[in-house]
């Protein structure tokens, strides 16, 4: 494994930019057309996934550096999917407080 820093290309940054802008477009057409309620949620993140994915490899480099920058990344947002999901459960399944007479 090498230590050294890997530069990208221009084309390829200039390519993952307009993969973002052409997300971005597709994102504000997805919006613009009517898709069934739970359907549209999934569509909206599935879209954002793949922005965060290209950001997070082109831009930020992880694509090329070390394993273990790779492996804290996922962690951290493994970390964070867990602690938004302990939230939820606790939110969504709360008894409704009663009011007082």
């Amino acid at each position: 494994m090498s230590s050294g820093h890997h530069a990208l290309s221009f084309k390829v940054l200039i390519s993952t930019a307009i993969a973002l802008a052409v997300l971005t477009v597709i994102t504000v057409a997805v919006r613009s057309i009517h898709i069934p309620s739970p359907f549209n949620i999934i569509v909206a993140i599935s879209i954002a996934v793949v922005k965060a994915y290209l950001v997070v490899m082109y831009f930020m480099n992880l694509r090329n550096d070390s394993r273990f920058n790779l492996l804290s990344f996922v962690f951290s947002v493994l970390f964070l999917l867990i602690l938004v999901g302990l939230t939820m459960l606790d939110t969504m399944f709360r008894v409704p407080i009663v009011p007082g007479f």
